[in-house]
């Protein structure tokens, strides 16, 4: 189950996004226990979660879903960004392999100037008889700007990395990969061609929509 469940601190820098929405339902009191009944309605074995807020995570949104049998972890944005990626999963269902989160960030990089993360987990079944012995996790929130599919993309192509090394196995192949996130796109998008295809032809595609290198056209 993938989730963005909107960080309160968020929604009142941008309170002009929710001016239809009633004052009262927007308020995070209201919110988070109608968030918690649709996750116990649901019961996912794996929860992928988007602007998580720090500081509702570590008070209630963890302790919550610990109550519920979940295994949580979490990677802030970087910055002074207050919310951050967070995947969940049932610990009777699975065991924690090995936890690598992903920054974007990187000072000297233009297209890498921006706070986003992403978390890439690998986790064991405890089913007996496994079809497969690991299954990569991963989840992110790209950039919003609609403008700047460049970034989006470099974004992308830094955690396709991150899910290639981890889900790597010894014997060469691949384990499972689950990806979920807010990539801030639609179906039919460069962004959304690139995941479902692996490659991108960028030629003619508008600069400032989509811009990336050669590095990026044939990922993987």
């Amino acid at each position: 189950m993938s989730y963005n469940i909107l960080s309160q601190d968020l929604l009142e820098d941008n309170s002009h996004l929710y001016r239809h929405c009633r004052r009262p339902v927007l308020h995070w009191s209201f919110r988070f226990p109608n968030i918690l009944k649709e996750i116990k309605h649901f019961d996912a074995d794996v929860l992928c979660l988007q602007e998580v807020q720090e500081d509702h995570y570590g008070a209630e949104i963890r302790p919550s879903l610990e109550s519920l049998g979940y295994h949580c972890e979490y990677k802030m944005r970087t910055g002074r960004k207050p919310d951050g990626c967070a995947i969940c999963f049932k610990h009777s269902k699975f065991s924690l392999l090995s936890v690598n989160p992903v920054e974007f960030y990187r000072p000297d990089i233009s297209l890498l100037d921006r706070d986003n993360v992403g978390l890439v987990l690998l986790l064991q079944p405890k089913i007996p008889c496994a079809a497969s012995p690991a299954i990569c996790v991963a989840n992110t929130h790209l950039l919003y700007n609609p403008r700047r599919g460049d970034i989006k993309l470099t974004q992308l192509a830094m955690l396709l990395a991150e899910i290639s090394s981890v889900a790597h196995q010894k014997d060469g192949s691949f384990c499972p990969i689950v990806m979920c996130g807010d990539f801030n796109s639609v179906p039919g998008s460069p962004l959304y061609s690139f995941i479902k295809e692996g490659k991108l032809n960028y030629e003619g595609l508008a600069i400032g929509k989509v811009v990336i290198t050669r590095l990026f056209e044939n990922f993987g």
